[in-house]
């Protein structure tokens, strides 16, 4: 019989398996788009339970059975990251020993689609002795996890995708939307920014994306400083390293005070257009006086989105007093953010001092 039936799939179209897949993508987006419709009130109620329990130093416990208990899984790991203390509880483990996890302050989220589900609704009474309280996420309001929840948010009938109309699917792409968004709406409602959010990935390309440009950028001796009232041969030659080395030239006054930027680009336009005689003018002649900056305290993100967007490859990054204390390159950037590396030009720059000097 299996032997059959997988001869049967074999011989489907990729026309039709297209269409079966598209369907399915279909089911789903109508689902979701019926959930959103029919969140009321109650989500509210459920978003300030949540935004208060965590406010008074609690946590959400976040349960389900089988499907339903791996969206908890992942809506717990979500609140988590951007802000609420969670945690995932089994309600088998629960019901032998774990349910020393949950505290009075505590809010349970119980993921349950037909609300009926036993290990869930076991859990309702051994939690009201606990003192916590109940959000649930379920699909009938008169189900018994809905009737005794503090606050129940109801998703209503929900059409599965699976072709026979019984695997979870749809049923629970609704229950992670709706966890998701009230992670979110939490979130903001506790004024989550990226820096908090850098906090909790500290790890991994996301961590450095959030994190501030400090943490990063080059400094002290990889900085290529020179006074403003230096020709540019002296310039040059005054901040040749050996090593890594940046594409500009950042130029300061007596104080440090950061007064314009020369980059390799400005050089080779230079030498390019056979103005070997301009080597022995002041760099402030030739110099860009106003190029981009950013403080301290900018967060990766941001920066990379300057770069690409404003089309070169270094970014002085200043202290409050208008001193250079870093500098971003792009070539330190190309493994933590592609697609902005993809996009810089051949030629990028931060000035047009050669076409002003020209």
């Amino acid at each position: 019989m299996l032997e059959a039936a997988e001869h049967k799939a074999s011989d489907q179209s990729d026309f039709e398996l297209l269409r079966l897949a598209r369907d399915v993508l279909a089911t789903e987006a109508a689902a979701l788009q019926l959930v959103r419709d029919r969140l009321d009130q109650s989500f509210c109620r459920a978003a300030v339970l949540l935004y208060e329990t965590a406010g008074r130093g609690g946590s959400v416990i976040v349960t389900g059975m089988g499907k339903a208990g791996l969206v908890g899984q992942k809506i717990a790991a979500t609140l988590a990251s951007t802000g609420t203390p969670a945690h995932s509880l089994h309600p088998a483990d629960a019901m032998h020993g774990d349910l020393g996890r949950i505290s009075t302050g505590d809010v349970v989220l119980a993921f349950s689609y037909s609300g009926e589900t036993d290990e869930v609704v076991r859990l309702i009474g051994p939690i009201r002795k606990i003192g916590a309280q109940i959000v649930a996420i379920t699909a009938r309001e008169q189900s018994k996890l809905a009737r005794n929840a503090d606050v129940a948010v109801v998703l209503g009938a929900i059409e599965e995708a699976c072709p026979l109309r019984l695997a979870p699917s749809a049923s629970t792409t609704a229950m992670m939307a709706v966890g998701d968004a009230l992670a979110f709406v939490v979130s903001r409602m506790r004024s989550f920014q990226a820096e908090n959010f850098a906090e909790f990935h500290p790890g991994g390309s996301l961590g450095r994306l959030t994190a501030p440009v400090d943490e990063i950028m080059r400094t002290g001796e990889q900085l290529r400083l020179a006074h403003f009232k230096a020709t540019v041969r002296e310039a040059l030659i005054d901040t040749h390293k050996q090593g890594r080395r940046t594409g500009a030239l950042l130029l300061v006054d007596d104080s440090g005070v950061l007064r314009g930027i020369f980059t390799d680009a400005d050089l080779a336009r230079l030498l390019e257009q056979r103005r070997e005689a301009d080597l022995d003018r002041p760099v402030a002649e030739l110099m860009n006086t106003q190029p981009t900056v950013i403080p301290l305290g900018t967060v990766v993100r941001d920066a990379i989105a300057i770069l690409s967007t404003r089309k070169f490859s270094q970014l002085p990054v200043l202290d409050r007093a208008g001193r250079p204390v870093g500098i971003l390159d792009v070539t330190d950037l190309i493994g933590l953010a592609p697609q902005a590396a993809a996009e810089k030009p051949a030629d990028s720059t931060d000035t047009d001092a050669g076409k002003r000097a020209a």
